[in-house]
């Protein structure tokens, strides 16, 4: 291992086979934490390499994104010569992620034949086999039954990919989780990682099944509010949204402060016989506190509220659209965003791994065009030499 503390995983090498989010995702952190990560690909790029959002010139921005700091491999995995060579590849590094399930000649089986202390991590769609995506997972779930407006009647997806990225995160974290048992035990490990069993466990983790279970009640649409705390939304007099979040007694206080309406929620308060301290009992008589605390807002300016917000405990930040965080100094100042020179996209701020390391974040590294590393990878992998290579290149073995 390096003694880089911001590249705990170097020397280790995983060959990844997928596409989309979650194990381009799961690859492109370990990569960030000094994994050398190769990513295979079919001939011609698999199903993400020109996914949206694109450059004027097509270039995909997404692949950008997801596969920063990877090498990658482009060869004819339908070919018998294709696939012994990626399967070589892979009892080399002796880890394999993806989410290309179904093919025999990449199975844990085939493979472990070569590598018997080989670490296969596979995501799949459904618990029970079937294949599924976010968006079709989310769906079966009933997140898209209570996102949205209280009185909307039709589901509503969310942006996010929610699944995905937790899935990615899940994915890497089995593959650390295996390399300590094998350096502990000298055995691998197969993994199998169901994107929808993802969004189950975390439905059921944060109480939308258990309430259903023991309470018999199913959660209801609520709008911006927050569940079981006082959190609403509001709109300044020009017309900015504001979120604002009092998950304290402290926090409630403050707001009731400054928005001048401390002696009429305690008058709330006694009119309703409730206690407005208990968080619960906030929630349940957000709406009649929304009609005291919204006259306040409504009435003054976003940077009145800025200022007023700013010198209490309230949590609360506004509204911005991608543009305007993208150009804020969240971002334009945040350490985790580094310049990047991408190729085929041009120079942007790129975030690099999410978190610091020694006090540093792993800065962002380019992402590589389909086969850029091919003829490097093979040298270096599989020590084979310059004939070879060509050999495989002329009969369109790899490219």
């Amino acid at each position: 291992m390096s003694s880089d503390p911001t590249r705990p995983l170097a020397g280790v090498r995983i060959v990844e086979i997928s596409s989309f989010v979650a194990v381009p995702l799961a690859g492109m952190t370990l990569a960030q934490m000094g994994a050398e990560v190769i990513r295979v690909d079919p001939i011609g790029g698999a199903a993400d390499y020109h996914r949206w959002p694109l450059t004027d010139d097509g270039e995909s921005i997404y692949w950008a994104g997801l596969n920063k700091g990877k090498r990658s491999v482009a060869a004819d995995m339908r070919s018998s010569d294709g696939q012994d060579l990626v399967q070589r590849l892979i009892a080399g590094s002796g880890v394999l992620i993806t989410n290309v399930a179904g093919r025999e000649w990449h199975s844990y089986e085939a493979l472990t034949r070569l590598r018997p202390d080989l670490i296969h991590v596979e995501v799949s769609g459904r618990a029970d086999g079937g294949t599924g995506v976010d968006y079709t997972v989310n769906a079966s779930i009933g997140f898209p039954m209570v996102t949205g407006p209280a009185d909307l009647a039709t589901p509503v997806n969310h942006v996010l990919p929610a699944w995905d990225v937790t899935c990615g995160i899940y994915t890497a974290l089995a593959v650390v989780t295996a390399l300590r048992h094998r350096d502990a035990s000298g055995q691998g490990q197969r993994i199998s990682i169901p994107l929808e069993n993802v969004a189950l466990a975390t439905a059921g983790n944060l109480g939308f099944f258990t309430e259903v279970m023991i309470n018999g009640t199913a959660r209801q649409r609520i709008g911006n509010s927050v569940y079981g705390q006082y959190g609403q939304d509001f709109t300044s007099s020009d017309g900015v949204s504001f979120m604002i979040v009092a998950l304290t007694g402290r926090h409630f206080r403050d707001l009731t402060h400054l928005t001048g309406t401390t002696k009429a929620v305690a008058a709330l308060a006694e009119t309703l016989g409730v206690d407005l301290a208990d968080e619960g009992q906030r929630y349940e008589h957000r709406g009649a506190l929304f009609g005291l605390f919204d006259e306040w807002f409504s009435q003054h300016t976003a940077q009145e509220i800025t200022d007023a917000l700013s010198a209490s405990s309230v949590l609360w930040d506004r509204y911005r659209t991608f543009d305007e965080a993208a150009r804020g100094d969240r971002v334009t100042n945040n350490p985790m965003f580094t310049a990047l020179n991408q190729p085929r996209i041009g120079e942007y701020l790129a975030p690099g791994l999410p978190m610091s390391i020694g006090g540093v974040y792993p800065a962002a590294a380019v992402a590589p065009a389909l086969g850029d590393d091919t003829t490097a990878v093979l040298e270096e992998w599989l020590d084979l030499s310059v004939d070879d290579i060509a050999r495989l290149t002329n009969a369109g073995t790899v490219a």
